[in-house]
């Protein structure tokens, strides 16, 4: 008997794969699109940053700065020129002051006394003077009276000469005796020694009027020595009254009334309210292209929100280096390179009254070389 085969039955039979027909069914999903917004964001980003960064590169590339910068004034110390007791002090800190004004006054006595002890010298000498000069009225007066005495000489013995001669005639005649001619003769060699003595009398009193002239120039030399010694005790009076040396504030005052002080001794110091500049440290490699005249902007601390401008005036020919008390000595021991500071000048182009600028501030610095 043939056997009859059955066709499967598929319809019944479980699938292979059960998820095929389900993915199959199901649709693709599309990638998510990106928001163009942040690209454009991202992109103006990096413009304005690269436009940033050029701009500062090329200010940086034309300009010079420095933060070591300060503010520089005229500063002038009131010292004493004479010691003493101190009297009267007539101002205090922060006062304001115009020169020729009394700040400090000393205790005057004591120079006083060597005033008066120097006029009575001054008269002393004055009145040696006066005696030195009666003293050549008398030298001159003796040398008239050995001039007197030469010639009252020269005519007795011109008178004893004729005599003589006669004398010798009538000797020789034998009309007077002997005695008679010898005393004319003596009389003559006396006259002679007179005229002679009277000489002499005359070249002395000549030569004392030489020495009373001589003792009336160091007279009239004591009298201008006795005089210097006065206008200096004088001087040394009116150092007793110090006195402002130029407009300005009163600051760091160190006097007070009963303390002695010393010369050069410093009671006080006046800050100058005329003019101000800045001092400003570069490096030795920023001085390339830096010159007299260049504009200069400066930032104050003290005004932050103000900006003022002024120009180079000086560049210093040392660095501030060779200006301190041990100035670096690069030939002995171990060299180690430092860069340098080079003090620069900066004036400012203009004054600002509401924003007055006041000596050791501290100031920004910047400096147009291109």
């Amino acid at each position: 008997m043939a056997q009859t085969q059955t066709a499967p039955d598929t319809q019944n039979a479980p699938a292979p794969y059960p998820h095929a027909a389900s993915t199959e069914a199901e649709p693709m999903e599309e990638p998510k699109k990106r928001n163009p917004l942040v690209l454009i964001i991202l992109a103006l980003v990096l413009l304005a940053g690269g436009y940033y960064g050029y701009t500062r590169y090329q200010f940086a590339k034309a300009h010079e700065s420095t933060d070591d910068a300060q503010v520089e004034g005229d500063i002038y110390p009131v010292l004493p020129r004479v010691g003493g007791p101190v009297l009267t002090v007539n101002v205090d800190d922060n006062q304001v002051v115009k020169k020729g004004d009394v700040l400090v006054t000393l205790d005057p006595a004591d120079y006083q006394q060597r005033i008066n002890a120097a006029e009575a010298a001054l008269a002393a000498a004055r009145a040696q003077v006066t005696a030195a000069r009666a003293g050549v009225g008398t030298a001159q007066a003796n040398v008239r009276t050995a001039q007197t005495g030469i010639g009252v000489s020269e005519a007795n013995q011109e008178r004893l000469q004729k005599d003589l001669k006669r004398s010798t005639f009538l000797r020789n005649q034998d009309i007077i005796p002997q005695s008679e001619y010898d005393a004319v003769q003596a009389n003559l060699k006396a006259t002679a020694a007179q005229r002679a003595t009277a000489t002499d009398q005359v070249s002395v009193a000549r030569q004392q009027v030489a020495v009373a002239q001589q003792q009336i120039a160091v007279a009239q030399a004591v009298v201008k020595q006795r005089q210097a010694d006065l206008d200096n005790t004088r001087l040394q009076l009116s150092y007793t009254t110090i006195v402002a040396p130029q407009n300005g504030v009163i600051s760091k005052k160190n006097v007070q009334p009963g303390q002695v002080v010393q010369p050069g001794q410093q009671l006080l110091g006046i800050v100058g309210s005329a003019r101000t500049w800045v001092v400003a440290n570069f490096k030795e490699t920023q001085l390339e292209d830096m010159k007299v005249g260049q504009p200069v902007k400066l930032n104050v601390d003290a005004y932050p929100h103000e900006a003022f401008m002024g120009h180079i005036e000086s560049l210093s020919a040392a660095t501030g280096a060779r200006f301190a008390l041990l100035p670096p000595d690069n030939a002995s021991g171990n060299f180690v390179k430092v860069t340098q500071r080079v003090p620069v000048k900066i004036a400012l182009d203009k004054d600002d009254p509401q924003h007055p600028l006041r000596a050791g501030m501290s100031v920004n610095v910047q400096v147009a070389v291109k």
